[in-house]
Formats: C-alpha cells, sequence, structure tokens
C-alpha cells in the first residue's frame, strides 16, 4: 500500500431493524451503537443527493481547514457531478472544529441559514471565500456577506447568531468526532450496509472513486 494514503476498512454487521448496523471502528468502548448509520448522519448536515443512495459519504471538516478547502475545490465536484448526481452516492457534512472559534462561528452560520433551507448554497460561499486558516476571514462582517450572496434574511441570520443558537450542535458533533476517532480534518467515513472505510486527509481522486467502486 502507498504509505500517503491511509485508508482503514471496517467491517460491519448488518442489524436486524432496517438501516442499522455495527461497524468495527474501533468500537467505542462505553457505547456500542455509537456507529449505527441514524448515529453517524444525525444532527449533520441535510443529505446532499439521494437519502436513498446505496453509499454516503460522511466528511468532517473545518472551514479554515486547507485541505477541507481543497477538497471542496477540486475531488468534490467530480464526486458530485459522476455520483451524488446520479443517485449512487449521498454526502453529508459534520463539523470537527478543529481552528478554534471562527471554524466554530462559521459552522453555526451554516446552520443558521439552514434555518431559512440555504445550508449547502452558505456552506458552498463559504469555501468559495476560503482564505486560509487563522487569518481573520471569518468575522460577523464576513459572514453577513456571505449571507447577502445566498439571499438570506439577514435580520433572522443575524439573531440567530446573536442566541449562538447551534454552539451546542456544533460542540457537540466535535466531541462526537472524537469519540469514534476522528482526529484531523477533512476525515470521510464513507459506507453502506456491509462495511465503512475511513479516509484521512484529501487523499487523492482515485482514492475516492476506488473506495466508492469497492463498495
Amino acid at each position: 500500500m502507498n504509505r500517503t494514503i491511509k485508508i482503514l476498512v471496517i467491517p460491519v454487521l448488518i442489524g436486524i431493524i432496517s438501516g442499522a448496523f455495527i461497524a468495527f471502528y474501533p468500537q467505542p468502548e462505553k457505547n456500542p451503537d455509537l456507529l449505527t448509520k441514524t448515529k453517524l448522519i444525525q444532527d449533520g448536515s441535510p443529505v446532499l443527493g439521494d437519502p436513498s443512495a446505496p453509499i454516503t459519504i460522511l466528511e468532517w471538516g473545518d472551514y479554515q481547514c486547507t485541505f477541507c478547502f481543497r477538497f471542496h475545490d477540486t475531488t468534490l465536484e467530480i464526486i458530485d457531478r459522476d455520483y451524488i448526481q446520479k443517485g449512487t452516492v449521498n454526502l453529508v457534512f459534520k463539523d470537527f472544529p478543529l481552528n478554534g472559534p471562527d471554524s466554530i462561528l462559521a459552522a453555526e452560520a451554516s446552520y443558521c441559514a439552514q434555518d431559512q433551507g440555504k445550508y449547502w448554497q452558505y456552506h458552498d460561499e463559504l469555501y468559495k471565500n476560503w482564505a486560509g486558516e487563522k487569518t481573520g476571514w471569518i468575522t460577523r462582517w464576513s459572514l453577513n456577506a456571505f449571507g447577502t450572496a445566498v439571499d438570506l434574511d439577514l435580520e433572522k441570520f443575524n439573531q440567530c447568531l446573536d442566541d449562538h443558537k447551534y454552539q451546542d450542535r456544533v460542540n457537540l458533533l466535535h466531541q462526537f468526532g472524537k469519540e469514534i476517532g476522528i482526529d484531523a480534518t477533512p476525515s470521510f467515513l464513507i459506507f453502506n450496509d456491509e462495511k465503512i472505510i475511513k479516509i484521512r486527509g484529501n487523499q487523492p481522486l482515485e482514492t475516492f472513486l476506488r473506495t466508492i467502486d469497492e463498495l
């Protein structure tokens, strides 16, 4: 195996209840149910693509992360065109804000945009305007500018941010990620009803295509 590519293949036992499965990934000691399909996608983004697609990509990301930006700017476009739009794959994004308060604020803003049905438009706008890690580009002013670009009601958007309506949600997603072994961004859990494959980092497109083909 190429040592620059770190892929963990995780066998899965299909559960009795439809859609539920337990993975050996490494298994959480106190709660073996953390890796059910329902739990994995719970409280993440809206599903991008067909919710009934046979393969799900769960992306763990940080809006300031350099390699998250590169994945979004290159690899995801091809996956979206060739797999998501064709109904083979869907994608869920979960926040893993490694880069501090600004990343948490950007994540909160994405869910405030979701309140107005604009999660993915706002998510894309954040990456479209990416300007580095810890460079100060995420501010209330810039978040409002992104909101204007996707036609949000800024009064409702700012009230949501002022109330920190989704701060707990973002922090809990970060904690959940750590509990199941996520330790870097981007990280991906790609799964069907038989197994989960973990990809750590923005690996070459071929790695993702090979993984999808395997599943």
